[in-house]
């Protein structure tokens, strides 16, 4: 199994960068491409999922974020890919907390997923993750001002899984959120 690679980035594609690796490019799916500049030397913390046509190799930024991907691929219907697509929407810490707290608001509404599989994302991993950091909860004001102006429910949940763990508050990650940082 290969749990880590370190490289420069030569290119970004659709859910993914490639990294050439002592001559090789390989391509990584990580859930933000566009973070990684071309050019920049990444060391990514891996998981390489093996099935019937291929394997594909999926990058993170830390321990912690990889950690968090594995224990959703232990949910039943959660293949790598959902879980990456999962991780694209909100920070791990938030999505942590919310599952951690049982918040099915925050789970269906701002991340966008189903009554029925936010029900058994909390029934598996509840216990298994910490409190962690509670999802923001102006994330929700935002997500309906943003609905407020117009946005699709969709446009307002990609606008907020953009916007920076970093930015918080409300006023801040609205602002951020119309700016498109």
């Amino acid at each position: 199994m290969i749990r880590q690679v370190r490289g420069t980035v030569v290119g970004n594609e659709a859910g993914g960068i490639v990294l050439d690796v002592s001559g090789w490019g390989a391509l990584v799916h990580v859930a933000s491409p566009d973070t990684y500049k071309e050019g920049t030397e990444v060391t990514l913390k891996t998981y390489l999922a093996v099935k019937q046509d291929g394997m594909d190799l999926y990058g993170f930024p830390d321990e912690e974020e990889r950690r968090f991907f594995e224990l959703l691929l232990g949910v039943p219907g959660v293949g790598p890919k959902t879980a990456l697509s999962i991780l694209k929407r909100a920070p791990r810490e938030a999505l942590e907390g919310a599952i951690g707290k049982r918040d099915l608001d925050y789970l269906t509404r701002v991340i966008g997923l189903g009554k029925k599989a936010a029900e058994k994302l909390m029934v598996e991993l509840s216990e298994k993750v910490g409190q962690g950091q509670a999802p923001d909860a102006d994330d929700s004001e935002v997500f309906d001002t943003l609905i407020a102006l117009g946005y699709t429910e969709r446009e307002a949940r990609a606008t907020l899984g953009k916007i920076p763990a970093t930015v918080v508050g409300k006023d801040a990650r609205l602002k951020a959120a119309l700016s498109g940082k």
